[in-house]
């Protein structure tokens, strides 16, 4: 069983249940699923990017992504409906957890300047959207195989009402916010 879940078993789930007087275990906020996507623009013009970007999000979340589609026609990007222009993958269970140590504790510590995640990218709803802006943060990406720096969306859906309570969970769990 992965740490951090065991950590959110055994303390956090107590500690919520006393901060904010839930009548049962039940209600107390738990982490639902982690969304990585990552939007590949040049895959209009160029086919081998996508695939490049959809190999080195595999390595990241360790399982395989699903390449997205555009939705509408643009004529000015050149974009046609049903064009594939990204790759996403939903992490549920001991691969999200295991994600979401792997963010916490190796790759947020490796980007440059670091001085913690902003604590204002809550939703209203309890879900926290984090931007990456290079991939080579994570340690499963091979510098000297990476063609092209891309970003990521990293949205952590959790199942909190108020982000009081979703930031209160994330920061029991670790996540470096700014001071």
């Amino acid at each position: 069983m992965n740490t951090l879940k065991e950590k959110y078993n055994d303390e956090i789930v107590s500690s919520l249940v006393e901060k904010f007087n839930y009548d049962s275990v039940m209600e107390v906020p738990k982490v639902d699923k982690i969304v990585v996507n990552m939007g590949v623009g040049d895959a209009v013009q160029n086919t081998k990017a996508l695939d490049a970007a959809v190999e080195e999000l595999a390595q990241i979340t360790g399982q395989k992504p699903v390449i997205t589609k555009a939705k509408k026609s643009i004529a000015g990007f050149r974009l046609r409906e049903g064009m594939p222009i990204g790759a996403k993958v939903t992490l549920r269970g001991e691969r999200m957890y295991d994600f979401l140590q792997k963010l916490i504790d190796v790759s947020l510590p490796r980007v440059r300047d670091f001085r913690g995640i902003s604590n204002k990218a809550f939703d209203g709803r309890g879900n926290y959207t984090l931007g990456v802006k290079e991939q080579l943060i994570f340690p499963e990406i091979n510098y000297d195989q990476v063609n092209k720096v891309r970003g990521m969306d990293v949205v952590i859906v959790t199942t909190a009402d108020s982000d009081e309570e979703a930031s209160e969970l994330l920061t029991k769990l670790g996540m470096p916010f700014q001071k």
